[in-house]
């Protein structure tokens, strides 16, 4: 979120999603080669290719497109609803039963989040920022149904192969919409600090997406994606940590609620 938001303004939101996803690829290429040829059908390639321009193309490109509308702290709880919105997708197509526990686990996660992001939240909104939230919020909503689609095809495919076809699928569907956005006639001009953020972006999502994908093949949606509730929090403890931020009691409250609500959901 960090990363995306200083060079958000610089980047057009495809066009970073586009080279996000081409480095992570790119991260995958050695390992790929070393594990020899993939044993996936056909048509469940097809289908994780698909997965992947939801997940990793339009995903990224809303979120992103959000961050350049409203604050990161904001867009952090909104996307905070991701696991929400998972097991009540999950519920809906009969993946998930809908349990008192795990909805008040998710519910408390959520609730962490808020109370650690703290007064941020409650300042005064810009006149696009609703058009910001919608966007955020459709990214949560993408996740969600992917999170739930993609767990048969883990079953059955190599984590290694669904995240290489998924990302590389992504790249080939943004990179036409990158077009207008000048990033192959009038590549971005970033300092060396953009740079290394974009390299940070990539990196993380090669690897990041690849343990998303292993959850998922042994666990259920919603209790890996209440998880992401950490998200915000880890950011703010290591604030405290290696910025020396101040421990304010709205972080460690925040924290605490989160871990019960992370504790109550995955028991």
């Amino acid at each position: 979120m960090v990363a995306t938001r200083y060079v958000a303004g610089e980047v057009g939101p495809a066009s970073l999603a586009c080279m996000r996803y081409a480095l992570a690829v790119l991260c995958l290429v050695p390992f790929l080669i070393a594990s020899g040829r993939p044993r996936i059908a056909p048509r469940d390639a097809l289908a994780v290719a698909l997965l992947g321009i939801v997940q990793f193309g339009l995903l990224i490109a809303l979120l992103n497109f959000g961050l350049r509308h409203m604050s990161a702290t904001r867009a952090a709880l909104l996307f905070a609803t991701f696991p929400l919105l998972t097991m009540l997708v999950a519920a809906a197509l009969g993946r998930e039963s809908l349990t008192r526990r795990k909805s008040a686990g998710v519910l408390l996660a959520l609730a962490g989040v808020g109370i650690a992001l703290g007064e941020a939240i409650f300042s005064p909104a810009g006149e696009e920022e609703w058009i910001g939230a919608l966007a955020v919020l459709g990214s949560a909503l993408c996740g969600a149904v992917c999170s739930v689609l993609y767990r048969p095809y883990l079953g059955r495919c190599p984590t290694l192969w669904v995240g290489a076809i998924a990302m590389s699928a992504s790249v080939l569907f943004l990179a036409p919409l990158s077009w207008p956005e000048g990033l192959f006639s009038a590549p971005p001009v970033l300092d060396g600090l953009g740079w290394a953020s974009v390299l940070f972006i990539g990196l993380s999502s090669g690897a990041g997406y690849l343990l998303w994908l292993g959850a998922l093949k042994h666990a259920s949606p919603t209790k890996v994606t209440v998880f992401l509730s950490l998200s915000p929090v880890t950011a703010a403890v290591l604030g405290v940590l290696l910025l020396g931020e101040p421990l304010t009691p709205a972080t460690a409250l925040g924290t605490a609620t989160v871990v019960l609500g992370l504790i109550v959901a995955t028991r």
